[in-house]
This record gives C-alpha cells, sequence and structure tokens, in this order.
C-alpha cells in the first residue's frame, strides 16, 4: 500500500509539473542591483524580457531611456547592452523596449505626435537607423506599452503605426501591461486594435481584482476577486486572438507596496490551475528582476506556468 500511495504522490507531482503551457516574462533595468542583462538571460527561466523604460517621450519632448543605475544613455553609454540584447536572442529570447512606467514625463497629444514617436523608437531600438541609438546597433523585437500615467488617447495609433513596420523578415511585437481592472482606463482602446502579441495583465497593487490576504501572516489567500477579472480578461482575449494573456505578480512582497504577491504553494496548487484553461492563457510575468534574483521565485514556478 505504501508503494502504490508513493507511485500515486509521483504521477501527480510528475502531472503538475509537466503541464506547463506558457513562459515567464521579467522586467529588467529599474534596479541597478540586479544582475547585468545577459546574466539575466543566461539564467534560464524568462522567454520575455522587458528592457524598462523609455520613460519620457511624445508633446515635442526629447526621448529619454532611464535604466535607474545600470547606464546613462548619454554619449552612447548604454551601447554596450548591445551584445547582452544579441546574446538573450541567441537563446530564444524575446526582447522589448518598454514605453512608459509609474513616473510622469511621457503623454501623447495627437496621431501625428503618435507617428513621430512611433518613428523615433523605430530608428533607435528596432530596425530602422540613427546616429543615436541608445542601446547600439541591436534590433529590439518589439516594443511594451506599461502605460500607467497618462490619458487614453492616441496609444492605439501608436500601436498601429509601430505595427506598420511589419516587414517579412523582421516583425515588430508589442505587449502591454495593463492594470488587472478591466478594461484598462489607458489602454483599453489600444488593446482592443488586436494589434498586441502579447498582454501581461497586473494583478499587483489593486485590491480590487488581485490575489487578497486576511492577514500579513496568512499564506492562503481570497482568490475571488483575481478569477473575476481574470475571466473578463480571457472573454477579451476571446475576441482578439492574437494576444497572449499573462498573470502580472510581484516577485517579492516587497516589489508591490499596495500587495498582490502570492506565495508559491498557493500559486501552483490554487492560482495557475484555475487559470491555465484559459485558451488565450500564456504564462506569468514579474515583477521585477531584481526582486526574482531575491527571491527566486521564478526558478519556483517555472516548471508549473
Amino acid at each position: 500500500m505504501a508503494k502504490i500511495l508513493w507511485l500515486a504522490a509521483l504521477m501527480v507531482t510528475f502531472l503538475v509539473a509537466g503541464s506547463e503551457a506558457g513562459g515567464i516574462s521579467i522586467y529588467w533595468g529599474q534596479d541597478g542591483r540586479e544582475k547585468e542583462l545577459a546574466q539575466t538571460c543566461a539564467r534560464g527561466n524568462f522567454e520575455y524580457v522587458n528592457i524598462a523604460f523609455l520613460s519620457q517621450f511624445g508633446n515635442g519632448q526629447t526621448p529619454v531611456l532611464n535604466l535607474a543605475g545600470h547606464c546613462v544613455p548619454d554619449n552612447n553609454g548604454c551601447a554596450w547592452l548591445s551584445s547582452h540584447i544579441e546574446s538573450c536572442q541567441t537563446n530564444g529570447i524575446k526582447v522589448f523596449l518598454s514605453i512608459g512606467g509609474g513616473v510622469r514625463g511621457y503623454n501623447l497629444t495627437s496621431p501625428e505626435d503618435a507617428m513621430e514617436v512611433a518613428t523615433y523608437i523605430w530608428n533607435n531600438f528596432l530596425g530602422g537607423t540613427s546616429s543615436s541609438r541608445p542601446l547600439g546597433p541591436a534590433v529590439l523585437d518589439g516594443v511594451d506599452f506599461a502605460i500607467d500615467i497618462s490619458t487614453n488617447e492616441y496609444w492605439d495609433d501608436l500601436a498601429r503605426f509601430l505595427s506598420a513596420y511589419n516587414y517579412p523578415s523582421h516583425k515588430v511585437y508589442l505587449s502591454a501591461a495593463p492594470q488587472c481592472i478591466f478594461p484598462d482606463d489607458y489602454l483599453g482602446n489600444a488593446l482592443n486594435t488586436g494589434l498586441f502579441d502579447y498582454v501581461w495583465i497586473q494583478f499587483y497593487n489593486n485590491a480590487k481584482c488581485q490575489y487578497n490576504y486576511s492577514s500579513s501572516t496568512a499564506i492562503t489567500g481570497d482568490i475571488t476577486s483575481l478569477l473575476d477579472a481574470w475571466k473578463e480578461w480571457s472573454n477579451w482575449s476571446l475576441t482578439v486572438p492574437s494576444s497572449k494573456i499573462f498573470l502580472g505578480l510581484p516577485a517579492s512582497p516587497a516589489a508591490a507596496t499596495s500587495g498582490g504577491f502570492i506565495y508559491i504553494p498557493d500559486l501552483i496548487t490554487q492560482v495557475l490551475p484555475a487559470i491555465n484553461t484559459a485558451t488565450n492563457y500564456a504564462g506569468v510575468m514579474l515583477w521585477s528582476e531584481y526582486y526574482d534574483e531575491l527571491t527566486l521565485y521564478s526558478d519556483s514556478i517555472k516548471n508549473y506556468v
């Protein structure tokens, strides 16, 4: 009997660990203490890396790349990252430029403004040419819309202009990181264009739709709000089947000041089994590389995602 129970437990472990259907996306660039980009990719945990952030652009402003201590783009100070990007891509990892973030400094004022920003991004980070490419000659795979502070206007125009640069030899991938409340205040119109390949939904810093714990010491929480919001996003994704949806989480309690962290046993046994049956489910997004290094969260979940 003991042997039968042991074999049954082993089979359950195999089925759970072998049922993954997605990958992990990570944000990199907002803490100078995190590993360098090539080291991040060499960890072998991630399929997507978002370099964050192009934090100033639009409304006639000179675009500014802010990598928070890794390097300063002035005078080619970040061009050394080109070899890191290419190293990641050689290992099959898609690398995105993430635009926006949580600090005011970006805004689009018209379709023409959106076109100018798209042209700048194409020439300086994608397949175009410029004498001052902040990350050097490497060609990024796409653009991530992390629009946390702005209006909801003209992001759809920016998505269309960027997608217009698609060529048979090179696709410009688009991703977005909306808040978990559906629809997202800023990106709702843009997402409805159907142009976004990946949507990593932020299920943190928002009590209305994140996984909530009843106390600071509890390790099991209430999944109801998360599942309600996930269902809305899942139903939306069926209307734009080109978009793959991800569960966005903090990699540490310290990574989300207003909550949303999910302890690994809860994620594996409660949350992932409840969401990964969605047609367009594609994995988990983590904020961010620095916090993930501290907790090794991605190491613990990668076989279950």
